[in-house]
């Protein structure tokens, strides 16, 4: 049986009417993967926390994926971000695209200030960075659903039949071209399908190997 990866990306949101990673997931997902005996499934969440609640644990009890990689946008930011922790907090200002505010300030009130997400950081970052990405590590994946999801995951690892790796990535925004550009800095869609391409093979090789 071909190993599954699972790998998600958001729809639009508020003050986001593009959103990248929708079409990026599809097209990983579309690409012949690197290893042998593995499948890609994509989805892509409407950006509100009760999909989430509601598809994340379905996805994972129907395709057991041995990998999760998740893919969100960060319009401020200019390079491929590897999220490291999903912190226990949650924005009462902004809203998901159904309207929904979150009515408390943690995810789990009695729950760690963070979780750390299990994936070989350090390992993906090379391989982004491999495919002329300019990417980082990082500790603050926000308090928006990008947070959420990552919590979510990283819960759904420590249980039975959860992914041995959940790694999140956020990604710029970029023009919504095929071409790759020169450069270190993602400009293009095509730019984020190189990089994401990339890290989705460390990863899947990751799970391979922790399993």
């Amino acid at each position: 049986m071909p190993l599954t990866v699972l790998i998600t990306g958001f729809g639009p949101f508020p003050g986001a009417p593009f959103n990248p990673t929708g079409a990026l997931v599809e097209l990983l997902a579309r690409q012949s993967p690197v290893q042998a005996g593995t499948r890609r499934v994509a989805h892509v969440f409407t950006t509100s926390y009760d999909t989430v609640d509601r598809e994340l644990p379905a996805l994972i009890g129907r395709e057991r994926p041995v990998a999760l990689v998740m893919f969100g946008l960060a319009q401020r930011t200019r390079h491929v971000r590897i999220e490291t922790l999903a912190r226990n907090t949650l924005s009462r200002v902004h809203a998901d695209v159904a309207g929904d505010l979150p009515t408390a300030d943690a995810i789990a009130a009695d729950g760690p200030a963070a979780l750390a997400l299990p994936a070989p950081a350090q390992r993906l970052l090379a391989a982004a960075r491999m495919a002329g990405a300019r990417a980082a590590l990082s500790r603050n994946a926000g308090s928006y659903l990008c947070n959420y999801l990552c919590w979510r995951a990283s819960e759904s690892a420590t249980n039975a039949g959860g992914p041995q790796v959940a790694t999140f990535v956020h990604v710029p925004l970029v023009r919504p071209l095929m071409i790759t550009t020169p450069g270190a800095t993602p400009h293009t869609l095509g730019d984020l399908v190189k990089a994401g391409e990339a890290i989705v093979a460390a990863a899947t090789m990751a799970a391979r190997i922790w399993r």
